[in-house]
């Protein structure tokens, strides 16, 4: 019976519906589990997100008990749509993992009915093989300790994939009685990351990669956290200063594009021209300046983190209007956490990824926002940066070995071209976590790699005012999904995708209002041609 459900006849595929899709009850599903997989199944329907009724599987495998003699297992959950269109999509998950995200194929930008659980996808989602321990139990840090386990590193940074795949495939295959015709990965930030480590070690996975602004070298950008902190120790800036900062970024840089609508598409003539040490107050009467040692604060963030020989450690980054943006702000200068004495994303969760998941071997910082920071504010570019490289007997892969694409210095995706491989990548220029500046160098060097033809696979968006996620003064609504199943499926390479205006945006300046753009495959971006300044299709896609 079980090798009949793999014999349906491949044009049965297209007529699947309702009934079809519970040839097997969900309900059943569980008594096809593999030996050492524990799963549950149950009927569920339309919820807001999933649009549609669909069979949702909870489970559980690789149990083990790890060197810091913690119990971990790899969770999953499966969602099943009723309608399914043959389609896969593992989400790949961002942050820290730790916790099995509802398996939605939701990434930034799409609205609900444009999730992959939406277009007929069946989708997974893990914890990434550990749960993040409670910060009533563990204090701050809880979410990073399981970097004190080897094994756990490895599953975070790659292996988790790896052993979930084929279950999810078997379980999928088995429901619907048809195979799966195309299969994708879907991931923003860690799972962006993720996503691009999946190309090059299991190239032939998937067929498509949807790749929002990904944690290329995270354990590099991860320094930037120590590095933030040192150069913001007692300098306060704040929401006036960047908003006066972005104020004569515009100044500089809005209208090289062709039109003045408070976003800088002509990135890279602003990066030439803006000099941010104009802003300096020259004089105790000068009014619309910032003081001096603010803007040299800001200019060393953006510079990125450098040892003492002044050898870069990460990447600089971009000068952008999302500067003034509060998901900007959370992350490099005040949250709004209380129980984080309102201390910066970077001061409390990245300096504990920094610290437990990415040094070897891991540094007990301690859990409490000021032992975090001190963390930081100790932290020797010289002595300890070194650290995201090293080894020894417990840690048998360093930081970078477990979180970056092997050959992640020159990269090629050889293998994934080959096989038929497409990828879709954005990211926003005002991104505060991983800088966009990284992405275009990895994907100059893919591109040099393949003699200038790296766009026959791989498309690269750079989305201005954007920061890590939806908000600041950016166009955030897109859909990156289509243009990538249409050239994955009908061999229609994607150029541009238009980018609008979210009506519940709150840092949408007056002139952003109703705006929509083309988005353009780097290294072209859009400049302003004729028409209303408010249709995309008054711009044109070039080079600057």
């Amino acid at each position: 019976m079980m090798k009949a459900l793999f014999l349906v006849p491949l044009f049965c595929f297209l007529l699947v519906t309702s009934s079809f899709a519970n040839a097997m009850a969900c309900s059943e599903l569980k008594k096809i589990a593999p030996e050492g997989i524990q799963i549950s199944a149950t009927r569920y329907y339309p919820d807001g997100k999933a649009l549609a009724s669909f069979c949702l599987v909870r489970g559980q495998m690789d149990h083990r008990i790890g060197i810091d003699g913690k119990p971990y297992s790899l969770k999953f959950e499966l969602r099943l749509p009723d309608y399914w269109q043959g389609r896969f999509a593992y989400q790949f998950n961002s942050g820290n993992d730790g916790e099995v995200k509802p398996a939605l194929g939701n990434v930034t930008g799409l609205l609900p009915a444009q999730y992959a659980i939406n277009r007929g996808f069946a989708v997974v989602s893990s914890n990434g093989g550990h749960d993040a321990e409670p910060i009533s139990q563990a204090g701050l840090d809880g979410s990073a300790l399981f970097g004190r386990d080897p094994q756990a590193r490895r599953d975070y940074g790659y292996d988790a994939v790896r052993k979930l795949y084929p279950v999810a495939r078997m379980l999928i295959q088995n429901y619907y009685g048809a195979p799966i015709r195309y299969s994708y990965g879907i991931g923003s930030s860690n799972g962006g990351r993720m996503a691009i480590v999946a190309a090059a070690r299991y190239p032939r996975m998937f067929d498509g990669l949807l790749v929002g602004y990904p944690g290329l070298d995270l354990p590099k950008a991860a320094l930037q956290f120590a590095w933030d902190a040192q150069a913001l120790h007692r300098v306060a800036l704040t929401k006036r200063d960047l908003v006066m900062f972005t104020k004569s970024l515009l100044d500089q840089c809005d209208g090289l594009d062709g039109i003045k609508d408070d976003l800088i598409f002509a990135s890279d003539s602003c990066q030439q021209r803006f000099k941010p040490s104009l802003l300096a107050c020259k004089g105790e009467f000068d009014r619309y300046c910032l003081a001096p040692e603010k803007v040299a604060a800001l200019m060393r963030m953006q510079q990125g983190p450098k040892n003492s020989k002044g050898q870069a450690l990460y990447s600089d980054w971009v000068y952008d209007t999302g500067i003034r943006s509060e998901n900007w702000r959370r992350w490099k200068i005040q949250s709004t956490v209380n129980v984080w004495q309102f201390k910066p994303i970077s001061d409390v969760l990245g300096a504990a990824a920094l610290a437990n998941i990415f040094m070897t071997p891991p540094v007990h910082t301690g859990s409490t926002p000021g032992l975090l920071e001190a963390f930081l504010l100790a932290f020797n570019f010289d002595k300890d940066a070194p650290k995201i490289y090293a080894k020894n007997s417990q840690f048998p892969e360093s930081a970078m070995n477990f979180m970056t694409s092997p050959g992640a210095n020159g990269p090629k995706l050889q293998s994934f071209k080959q096989n038929g491989g497409k990828m879709v990548i954005f990211h926003g220029n005002s991104d505060p976590v991983f800088s966009v500046k990284n992405t275009i160098r990895w994907y100059n060097d893919l591109n040099f790699n393949q003699e200038g033809k790296a766009d026959s696979f791989v498309r690269l968006y750079r989305i201005p005012g954007m920061p890590h996620g939806e908000g600041g003064p950016s166009l955030d609504r897109f859909d990156m999904l289509l243009p990538l199943m249409q050239w994955v499926e009908r061999k229609q390479a994607p150029n541009t995708v238009i980018a609008t205006a979210r009506p519940n945006n709150p840092e949408l300046t007056n002139r952003m209002q109703g705006l929509e753009r083309p988005l353009c495959p780097y290294p072209r971006t859009a400049i302003y041609q004729r028409g209303s300044v408010n249709l995309a299709s008054s711009f044109v896609c070039r080079s600057e």
